[in-house]
């Protein structure tokens, strides 16, 4: 009697082990798919999206500041990988098309035929575009949407963000000077995109 209340014993044991570890492995699996869930939904892909956006409106607005307050043409030139590395889906798609192939076409019409009337500031402009159309599909689809990409863009905004801070004489004076304030949010705001993709790609 003894011997079956032991086995008995064990045997209730060992049900309610294998119980609970069946138990953990769906609380993790529901874990994985609240998470996969939530990254396919509206909740980090929108975020990654938004924060595209925001960097790249960033760096469009540092270009339209440049002519004004940089005078370095370094730091400019460097901006327009990384708005084609951060541009948004959307955008890339609609530039890299029929309407960009236009735009870049009466841009290198204006500037063969008519230098006068092409302005020093739409040089660059110019050239996002044309960067934008002529890319290698190597360039546009594998690196743009690769962590090699983001890193990219990372390293663009330490470096700008560096020369920035050297070239105000310092970190208070970028943050105090008036021209330095508005450069300053500008290159702060290229480093939440690829700080939010380096994340989800660990995560």
């Amino acid at each position: 009697m003894g011997k079956f209340g032991h086995l008995a014993m064990k045997t209730d044991r060992l049900s309610n082990d294998l119980i609970e570890s069946d138990l953990k492995e769906l609380g993790v699996a529901a874990k994985k798919l609240a998470n996969h869930a939530f990254m396919l939904g509206s909740g980090l892909g929108f975020g990654t999206t938004f924060f595209k956006f925001l960097a790249s409106f960033a760096a469009i607005y540092l270009l339209i500041l440049d002519r004004t307050n940089w005078k370095t043409n370094i730091l400019t030139s460097l901006l327009i990988p990384y708005i084609f590395l951060s541009l948004p889906s959307v955008l890339f798609s609609l530039l890299r098309g029929e309407f960009g192939k236009w735009i870049a076409f009466i841009a290198v019409v204006l500037r063969l035929f008519f230098p006068r009337r092409f302005p020093d500031w739409l040089e660059l402009p110019a050239a996002l575009i044309l960067l934008l159309v002529v890319a290698p599909s190597f360039f546009a689809d594998t690196i743009r949407d690769s962590i090699a990409g983001t890193i990219i863009c990372l390293l663009i905004g330490c470096y700008l963000l560096q020369e920035h801070i050297r070239a105000s004489g310092g970190f208070r004076n970028s943050f105090t000077k008036t021209h330095g304030v508005s450069n300053s949010i500008g290159i702060i705001l290229l480093f939440v995109y690829p700080v939010w993709a380096l994340v989800l790609n660990f995560l």
